[in-house]
Parts: C-alpha cells; sequence; structure tokens
C-alpha cells in the first residue's frame, strides 16, 4: 500500500497544481492585453478586461474574436481560444496574415466603429494609469 501512496499523492498534488496554475492564466481573469511579443513596446498595455468585456458586449461565441482561418478562408463555428494571437499572427505583415499590432487594432477598433460603441483612440485603451 505505501509504493501506491509514494506515487499517486505526487501525482494528486502535480495534478492539483496545474489546475490552478492553469486557472490563473486563463482568459476569464484577463486584465490587459498580453504584450509580451513586442520588444520595446510604445504605449502600456491595452487594458481589456476579458469578461466583463464579453459580459458588457453581449458576446458569447468566442469565435468573433478568437476566430480561425484554413487557406485563407474563415473556418465558421471554429475557435483558436487555446492559442496565442502571436502563433497566427507574426510581429510583421506577411502575406496571409496582418502582423499582430495590426491584428489587435483592426479587430478591436473595427467592432466598435461598426458597432458604434467603445474606445476609438490610442489613449482610451492603453491607459498609464488604469483603474482597478
Amino acid at each position: 500500500m505505501r509504493k501506491y501512496n509514494r506515487f499517486y499523492l505526487p501525482c494528486a498534488v502535480l495534478l492539483l497544481l496545474a489546475f490552478f496554475c492553469a486557472a490563473a492564466f486563463c482568459q476569464e481573469d484577463m486584465v490587459a492585453v498580453d504584450r509580451g511579443d513586442f520588444a520595446h513596446p510604445q504605449r502600456p498595455a491595452a487594458v481589456f478586461r476579458h469578461e466583463a468585456h464579453n459580459e458588457k458586449a453581449g458576446l458569447e461565441d468566442c469565435s468573433v474574436c478568437h476566430h480561425l482561418y484554413e487557406d485563407g478562408k474563415l473556418v465558421p463555428d471554429e475557435s483558436s481560444e487555446d492559442q496565442n494571437c502571436s502563433d497566427c499572427h507574426p510581429l510583421k505583415s506577411s502575406k496571409t496574415a496582418p502582423g499582430l499590432r495590426k491584428a489587435f487594432h483592426t479587430l478591436c477598433i473595427s467592432c466598435h466603429k461598426k458597432e458604434k460603441k467603445g474606445p476609438l483612440l490610442c489613449g482610451e485603451c492603453h491607459l498609464r494609469h488604469p483603474q482597478p
């Protein structure tokens, strides 16, 4: 019986640790856009409270923002939410995908313009002193 405890107890602890670490990095807790891919960001990270934004905007379909393209065509009802934006969007635009900065700005601003809601100017998202 002790042999099993030496194996299962550490496995159970690791499993619980992995679960809580994953929960710590989930998008629901997101408060700012990750700018870790940019070597020298010129502005503060864009404030983006993921869950609050989606509730206020009435968004339930993740693929609206977390889109997926194959062979240059949008795949309907498929989501890329388990990937980083930089997995498909390089820093610089390519023939197949807009650059990361352009992708963020195009997605967000085009939706805000279409809906006639939300921030449109740089300083409205990139806040130097965001409120908690």
